[in-house]
């Protein structure tokens, strides 16, 4: 059996959001053991820090570098983009990994409910500040992590109300920030054609992370802390997949687009998620919602 050779990325500049724990900072740990130069993003300064210390220590690189990422505020948003597009003339890879879950009805500082803008809003309005930089360094990448969660929103996208301003149920409405997700990243990939920048969303897999373990996601976080390791698989199992789209140099997964993988091989997303009229619509609604936004 062949030993696999690891991708050379001496060079390139990724950046991987909320890579404080989880997914996150094994996909992180994954990219700087390669050599690439890792920007890794957390909302609390401490917990960053705490996490860049340890991406360094198991990568056994010092380029590992911490910017700090509230993807509820725009402001935050935007001094990050602007701060990163300051320290690096160029951006080979952008992982959306960040995301939250939680079980009554909160907002980001904009006034989007808190899981459509974190999980969504706030990825899309910082994939459009980064954009030009990606598409000057292509061959470029960006993987957007999404969930099989996507399937159950059965319904779609609530048009009338994405805020859930009059009704909530938490976990409804995480997989409505899931199928955003799935359509914006198989969105972006049309409108990035030709320019050399791939698009491809992910399902991680069920994973024993510490995604809901804050308190907000009530009893399914509650379940996740208690359980999770003896049913879900491990953050570095789940990061895996983001790895290799992140990574790969075969050229059957390195010039591959609009995809939504799992287990480190393409799947198909729900009939919704493959609607490119829904994709167009919430593309639109997303510039606008920004647009407005105070």
């Amino acid at each position: 059996m062949q030993t696999q050779v690891q991708p050379d990325l001496t060079g390139k500049v990724i950046v991987v959001t909320g890579a404080n724990t989880g997914i996150g900072k094994e996909t992180a740990v994954g990219l700087a053991s390669m050599g690439a130069t890792v920007v890794i993003t957390a909302r609390d300064r401490a917990k960053g820090e705490a996490a860049l210390a340890d991406v360094r220590r198991r990568s056994g690189s010092d380029l590992v570098e911490l910017g700090d990422l509230d993807l509820a505020s725009f402001a935050s948003i935007r001094a990050f983009a602007g701060w990163l597009l300051d320290r690096h003339p160029r951006l080979d890879v952008l992982v959306n990994n960040a995301g939250l879950i939680v079980d009554s009805r909160q907002e980001t500082e904009e006034g989007f409910e808190m899981m459509f803008g974190v999980n969504h809003v706030g990825h899309f309005l910082l994939t459009d500040l980064l954009r030009e930089r990606l598409v000057a360094s292509a061959p470029a990448r960006i993987v957007v992590l999404s969930s099989f969660a996507h399937r159950t929103a059965i319904g779609g996208l609530d048009r009338s109300d994405l805020d859930a301003t009059g009704s909530f149920k938490g976990f409804n409405r995480y997989a409505q920030s899931k199928l955003a997700n799935t359509l914006f990243g198989l969105q972006l990939a049309r409108r990035l054609e030709g320019t050399g920048v791939t698009v491809n969303c992910v399902h991680p897999g069920a994973i024993n992370s510490h995604f809901g373990g804050d308190g907000d996601a009530g009893l399914m976080g509650w379940f996740i802390k208690v359980f999770g390791r003896f049913v879900l698989q491990s953050p570095k199992t789940g990061a895996r997949t983001s790895i290799l789209l992140a990574s790969s140099t075969d050229p059957e997964i390195a010039g591959q687009t609009g995809g939504y993988w799992s287990h480190r091989r393409r799947w198909k997303p729900s009939r919704r998620a493959r609607n490119p009229a829904e994709a167009r619509w919430l593309w639109e609604e997303t510039e606008r919602l920004i647009a407005a936004a105070p």
